[in-house]
């Protein structure tokens, strides 16, 4: 789900995200699967995005909040059919949930989050006071699962972004400054959980071959124009050059990613976690 900050350009929309990362809200599937829900429950989901992964637990629960910093999404989350279960869905600057006082006040049953934190917890100067916030936001005994691209997650992309932008004239300090991502290893995220206060009952980071949609769809520069447009505006001189450096990142990947049969995949690590609050 894409998180980005409210006061700055909301690079996010359904139609884009539906087209080029259809997969994404079914990342935590299986997770969500494992979890017990009840129909009191209050759950708050933490970069929600355009609302279709709340709408696989949506209506099990009795009420739950959708928060994202893209008002395009949070738009297209209100407009969604959850089959009548009771939900709001708000814009939210994720970093700072500790300014929301009606959110960060003890009375979650459950937050989720799926494929958020790595825009979330990009900031190194928010990345643990958000996760306080949300273990301040849970009730005794609340449960908080999340699936999200943790460390090693797409190499190959990273890379070529890199690479290509370098190439085009971004010192590489400059890039690396702007990189918006921050893909946790279990290590940290269990450490920093525990430290916080959590019990962690489960965590796992894995590889899994991620199947892009296909060319037609969007395919690999689809999925590319969706998750790097903020470090493409690092390009601020011409559409021109940020077309260019576009091209050669897909020229970068494309024999990489591409598989006999034309679909074209990316390694994408995930971390799932489990954590309870005491």
């Amino acid at each position: 789900m894409g998180e980005a900050a409210t006061t700055q350009k909301d690079y996010w929309s359904s139609k884009t995200y539906a087209t080029a990362a259809s997969f994404v809200p079914h990342f935590a599937d299986t997770l969500v699967q494992s979890i017990e829900f009840k129909p009191t429950d209050r759950v708050l989901d933490i970069g929600c995005g355009d609302g279709i992964f709340t709408a696989s637990f949506a209506p099990a629960v009795g009420y739950v909040l959708g928060v994202d910093s893209s008002p395009s999404m949070i738009d297209s989350a209100r407009n969604l059919d959850l089959k009548g279960a009771v939900a709001d869905f708000r814009v939210v600057d994720c970093r700072h949930l500790e300014q929301e006082e009606d959110i960060i006040n003890g009375k979650w049953d459950k937050v989720a989050s799926n494929a958020a934190f790595h825009w979330i917890l990009g900031a190194p100067s928010t990345r643990v006071s958000t996760l306080e916030a949300i273990y301040k936001s849970l009730k005794p005994g609340g449960t908080f699962f999340f699936e999200n691209p943790g460390h090693g997650n797409a190499p190959e992309m990273q890379t070529a972004i890199m690479f290509a932008l370098d190439n085009h004239g971004v010192p590489v300090e400059e890039a690396e400054a702007g990189c918006p991502w921050y893909y946790p290893s279990d290590d940290w995220m269990k450490k920093t959980l525990e430290k916080i206060g959590f019990k962690v009952s489960a965590i796992e980071l894995k590889p899994k071959a991620l199947k892009l949609t296909s060319e037609m769809n969007g395919g690999l520069e689809g999925f590319l124009r969706l998750i790097g447009g903020q470090m493409l505006d690092l390009l601020l001189d011409t559409e021109e050059k940020k077309e260019s450096a576009m091209k050669q990142m897909v020229r970068m990947l494309r024999l990489g990613t591409t598989r006999e049969d034309g679909t074209q995949w990316i390694t994408y690590y995930s971390l799932r976690c489990v954590a309870i609050k005491p």
